[in-house]
């Protein structure tokens, strides 16, 4: 839920944020789906899933965990989970489905900017089923990176002129899985 107050101001408002100011301090708040969730996605063979897509807010390319808003559509209002909008984004932007699902953490997106919340989920136990790809007109590029050579991916990509998303650094948090 938007942390929005009687007392906030709108400054303006499009299709789907609007600008409030409380007080001294102006930040923005989504319409619907005030929550992220981030796909930490190792497959079993330890690479890490990537996608890449059109950010104009950045004015360009990014590399970013795969993501999406929890609650944006109309008929998920107040009924969507963190888990059920990563699986429903997994699936839909890079085609892998989990078996298992656990949390690793939750907090502000850019507390001086958004009420936006985000919750970077772990996926194991990856199967692919589909393209990926995304919905619409995303064109979004799927990225199966060694996690021994992530560093190097991200170094290359960002030198190409690509932005990285900083969440994709809470991947490296995740251990690889213990040989059974």
């Amino acid at each position: 839920m938007p942390h929005r107050r009687p007392d906030d101001r709108s400054l303006g408002c499009g299709r789907f944020l609007e600008l409030l100011d409380r007080g001294s301090w102006e930040f923005v708040t989504r319409l619907r789906g005030h929550e992220v969730v981030g796909i930490v996605a190792w497959t079993d063979d330890d690479r890490l899933i990537l996608v890449e897509q059109d950010r104009p807010a950045v004015g360009g390319r990014t590399i970013e965990l795969p993501a999406g808003l929890v609650g944006d559509e109309a008929h998920l209002v107040g009924n969507d989970t963190v888990e059920a909008a990563a699986a429903r984004e997994l699936l839909e932007e890079t085609g892998f489905e989990a078996s298992e699902w656990s949390p690793l953490v939750r907090g502000a997106s850019s507390s001086g900017l958004t009420d936006e919340m985000v919750s970077i989920v772990v996926a194991r136990g990856l199967r692919r089923v589909g393209e990926g790809g995304g919905v619409g007109n995303e064109r979004i590029a799927v990225h199966l990176v060694p996690r021994a050579e992530v560093p190097a991916f991200l170094d290359r990509r960002q030198r190409e002129g690509l932005v990285l998303d900083i969440k994709v650094g809470l991947a490296l948090l995740v251990p690889p899985l213990k040989s059974r």
